[in-house]
C-alpha cells in the first residue's frame, strides 16, 4: 500500500484548494460576470443598497452571477455609460430620466416641471401605468429597464440675491440649469434666463454672479458646496427625478429564467430601501445646510403652474410626448395642458 507523502499532500491541495481551505463553490469563476457603472460616489444610498443587491445576487445564485461596480463615473460620463450599456461593454447602468431620455425621449416626462405635488404621486405615477408605459418604451431601445425607480429627489432653486416664494420671483434671473431642453422650456416660460451650464462650472459661475441661482437636489447642493456662494434655498420642487436601473437587453436575455427572477427582486427590493434612505438623508441635510447659514423656504407651486400654462409649457409638451403618456401623467398630476 502506497505511503502519503508531505509532497502528495501539497500536490493534491495545490489541484483542489477550495477543498482543503474552505472556500465555498461559488469561489471559482462564475458562470456570468457583468459589470455596474454608474455617476454616483460608493458612499450615496444608491451605491450601498446596490452592494447589498450585488452581494445577494452572487449568494443566491451560488456564484454563478457576480456583478462588479463601478461608481463616481469610473467608466465615463453619463452619455459615455448610456453608449457603453447600449452597446454591450457594460451590463447595467443607472441613468436619471434625464439622461435616458436623449435615447427614449418619453423617459423625461417625469420631469415635467411642478407635475408632481409630492411622493405619493410621484411614485403612484412612477410604479403604476406612466412607469409601465416609460419601461415599454426602454425596451424597444434593446434596453431593459427593472420595475422600481430609484430616487434622485425633487429640485430645489437656490439664489444669491433673494428668496424665491412665487413665479414673479424668476423672473429675469439668470439660473443655470442642466443641458435639458426640458428644463430650458421651463425656465423660460416662467420669464426667466436660463443658462445651460456643465456642473464643473456651476461653483465657479456663481461665485463670479455670471449667473445668480441654480437648481438640483439638496445633496448635490450640499456636496457641491453651494451654500458657500448661496443665501436661499426655496424649496420649489420644480422637477422630481429619478434612476432608471437598467441593463443591456442582450445580457439579460443571456440570463436564465431563475437569475432574470433573482437580480429583478433583489434590485427592486434594493430600490425601495433606497428611497426611503434618501428621503431620510434629505431631512438631515437641510438641517445640515441651514446650519451652514443657507437660508430655506417654502413657496406657492399653484402661481408656477399658472405661469407656465399661461405661457403654453404644458400645452407644448403635451404635443412632444403624445396624448397616451400625457394622459397617464394628468391621470396622477391632475390637468395640466
Amino acid at each position: 500500500m502506497s505511503t502519503m507523502t508531505r509532497r502528495t499532500v501539497l500536490r493534491a491541495m495545490a489541484a483542489a484548494p477550495a477543498m482543503y481551505l474552505g472556500i465555498p463553490k461559488f469561489a471559482h469563476a462564475a458562470e456570468f460576470n457583468f459589470k455596474y457603472a454608474n455617476n454616483l460616489p460608493i458612499t450615496h444610498p444608491l451605491n450601498v443598497r446596490s452592494q447589498e443587491a450585488v452581494d445577494r445576487i452572487k449568494r443566491e445564485s451560488n456564484g454563478r452571477l457576480d456583478i462588479t461596480i463601478f461608481p463616481n463615473n469610473q467608466l465615463g460620463g453619463d452619455t459615455d455609460m448610456l453608449s457603453q450599456v447600449r452597446n454591450g461593454g457594460i451590463e447595467l447602468f443607472t441613468p436619471s430620466a434625464l439622461v435616458i431620455a436623449t435615447v427614449v425621449p418619453v423617459a423625461a416626462i417625469n420631469a415635467v416641471g411642478f407635475a408632481f405635488a409630492n411622493y405619493d404621486q410621484v411614485w403612484q405615477a412612477m410604479d403604476g401605468p406612466l412607469g409601465a408605459h416609460v419601461r415599454e418604451a426602454i425596451g424597444r431601445a434593446n434596453l431593459y429597464a427593472f420595475e422600481k425607480m430609484w430616487d434622485n429627489g425633487f429640485r430645489q432653486t437656490t439664489t444669491s440675491n433673494r428668496p424665491v416664494t412665487s413665479a414673479a420671483d424668476l423672473d429675469g434671473t439668470k439660473i443655470r440649469v442642466p443641458v435639458s431642453p426640458l428644463s430650458i422650456s421651463m425656465f423660460k416660460a416662467l420669464s426667466a434666463s436660463p443658462a445651460s451650464l456643465q456642473f464643473s462650472e456651476v461653483y465657479s459661475a456663481l461665485q463670479t454672479r455670471i449667473v445668480d441661482a441654480q437648481e438640483n437636489p439638496l445633496p448635490i447642493i450640499q456636496a457641491a458646496k453651494l451654500y458657500e456662494v448661496q443665501k436661499f434655498c426655496s424649496l420649489t420642487n420644480h422637477i422630481w427625478d429619478g434612476y432608471w436601473f437598467i441593463a443591456n437587453g442582450r445580457a439579460f436575455k443571456r440570463l436564465p429564467p431563475d437569475l432574470q427572477r433573482l437580480w429583478e427582486t433583489a434590485f427592486n427590493e434594493a430600490g425601495m430601501k433606497q428611497r426611503d434612505d434618501l428621503k431620510t438623508m434629505n431631512q438631515s441635510i437641510q438641517a445640515d445646510l441651514e446650519s451652514k447659514g443657507l437660508k430655506f423656504n417654502t413657496t406657492r407651486p399653484d402661481s408656477f403652474q399658472t405661469a407656465l400654462r399661461k405661457a403654453g409649457f404644458y400645452t407644448e409638451w403635451k404635443t412632444k410626448f403624445g396624448d397616451q403618456a400625457w394622459g397617464l401623467l394628468e391621470a396622477v398630476s391632475g390637468k395640466l395642458a
